[in-house]
């Protein structure tokens, strides 16, 4: 990548300011997101054969998600209009990337979240970064609502991808796997939730491309979980029910984003069971050594996916986006994995359930 003049990493808008909208530099509020790594899965090739399967890791960003590449622009932005607050709705992630940069920023941050369906990892952060966290009574769909009648009415900025420059900033994302691969890979894989990811990415690689830096454009693939998943139905859903509550939502904001990147890319968006994305995040875990929440392994159970169904060759390039850390959500980890065993302090009794 390239480095800034002190040689040390500067951010996202400060890295990529040529291809984003002009901020002014006193308004820059950043926690040096962005540079997240590209893995490459060493161990999985009793399943994916001779196909090369990267995982963009954004769980190592400031806050643990992707949503800090976007909140890092809406609140520069927000700050340089003058804006004293923002608010959001969200299932988790953004509002704890609300929280941290409002933080940062000096601002207020108010965050509605669904009562009893955020992870508490989430919930945690936008407490403590000093956000009001006001859990209502209802679904996502239902706080995003809220959240565009006050700021219809009231002077506070909505950081929810509604806003574009949440767009713009998670754009870098896919800047990012083509400078790491030093082109674009042939398939990009995505869970789908409120669709922006799959919308950013897409217009991210397309700005490469128009610019002569990359000389082919991906696939995109996007999944949805089964019990959430209205793109692939076709209509909104009124109570999604997943499990991957990053993604539990029943009419994303970027639907239209989310089928031009589909369409234009020759793509997919399609589904994948709650069991299928457990088993997904725990062979990551397992046999990756990596650690993502269960919203992003929808993107690596649709890997799996596509394999079985014979889309995927030997050679294809693919990236994985995991959306964010596994942190963010134990209490999945803990119910979905064996239990400690419990042994005296006794060295040759420990030994022997070790196997030895």
């Amino acid at each position: 990548m390239q480095l800034t003049r002190k040689g040390l990493w500067g951010g996202i808008i400060r890295e990529f300011r040529e291809f984003l909208p002009e901020i002014q530099d006193d308004a820059v509020t950043t926690l040096l997101e962005g540079n997240t790594p590209l893995v490459e899965c060493v161990n999985l090739k009793d399943l994916f054969g001779e196909l090369r399967l990267m995982l963009k890791f954004e769980g190592l960003n400031p806050t643990g998600s992707f949503k800090d590449r976007g909140m890092t622009m809406a609140v520069s932005k927000a700050r340089e209009e003058g804006a004293k607050a923002i608010i959001c709705a969200s299932t988790g992630n953004t509002s704890a990337a609300a929280a941290a940069y409002a933080a940062k920023a000096g601002m207020r941050a108010f965050v509605l979240v669904p009562d009893g369906q955020i992870a508490m990892g989430k919930l945690s952060q936008a407490i403590m970064h000093g956000a009001m966290v006001l859990q209502i009574k209802g679904n996502f769909d239902n706080a995003l609502e809220i959240v565009k009648e006050i700021t219809r009415d009231y002077p506070i900025k909505m950081v929810n991808s509604i806003n574009p420059f949440r767009i713009e900033g998670q754009k870098t994302g896919a800047f990012e796997v083509c400078e790491h691969l030093g082109h674009a890979p042939t398939y990009h894989f995505l869970p789908v939730g409120n669709a922006g990811n799959i919308t950013a990415y897409w217009k991210g690689y397309r700005q490469y491309y128009g610019e002569g830096i990359i000389s082919n454009l991906p696939k995109m693939m996007g999944f949805q979980a089964e019990g959430a998943a209205p793109i692939v139905l076709g209509h909104p859903v009124e109570e999604p029910d997943t499990l991957a509550t990053a993604i539990k939502i029943g009419n994303p904001a970027s639907w239209d984003g989310a089928l031009k990147a589909r369409d234009e890319s020759g793509g997919v968006i399609s589904s994948v069971t709650d069991d299928e994305i457990i088993e997904a995040y725990k062979l990551l875990a397992a046999r990756e050594g990596v650690f993502c929440e269960p919203a992003s392994a929808a993107s690596v159970a649709g890997v799996i996916k596509m394999k079985k169904e014979g889309v995927l060759n030997d050679g294809d390039t693919v990236v994985c986006t995991l959306t964010g850390h596994g942190l963010k959500d134990p209490d999945i980890a803990l119910k979905s994995s064996e239990k400690p065993i419990k042994v005296p302090a006794d060295t040759a009794k420990i030994l022997k359930v070790m196997g030895f």
